[in-house]
């Protein structure tokens, strides 16, 4: 089995934010929603049920402190989350913040719009406060 890499295309499209104990947090770089990315940091996974039993309930427990953490800072109305793969098989779930003025509410996010840059100064603020936040908790 080989080391643990993060996909060329997860690591392009998002922010690093923190490691948790088994998963990487990144920010996706989409302004239209708060987007949070859990990839658990082994190699070869593409499905929960790849991990074992322990692992699961880990990547569970991420998931839920992940978003709460993502509802505290960007005070979302509604939480989605997913772990689609359909077009990066390697193991990752999104956490997306939803609004219902949001560009794509009530649907799914994907192909909705075009996905936003950050401002630069505030992709860093919000990595801040993310960062803050999961060392607090």
């Amino acid at each position: 089995m080989s080391s643990f890499a993060l996909n060329p295309r997860l690591e392009g499209d998002s922010h690093f934010v923190t490691d948790l104990p088994l998963s990487t947090v990144r920010l996706m770089k989409d302004a239209n929603y708060p987007w949070l990315l859990l990839v658990p940091r082994k190699s070869d996974l593409v499905e929960v049920i790849d991990l074992d039993e322990a692992d699961q309930q880990q990547l569970m427990r991420e998931i839920v402190q992940a978003s709460s953490i993502l509802r505290e800072v960007s005070d979302c109305e509604k939480l989605n989350v997913g772990a689609l793969g359909n077009q990066v098989s390697q193991l990752h779930v999104h956490v997306i913040g939803r609004f219902r003025d949001d560009a794509a509410w009530p649907g799914p996010v994907w192909g909705a719009v075009p996905a936003k840059a950050y401002d630069h100064e505030k992709a860093e603020h919000l990595i801040e406060q993310l960062r803050d936040a999961f060392s607090a908790d």
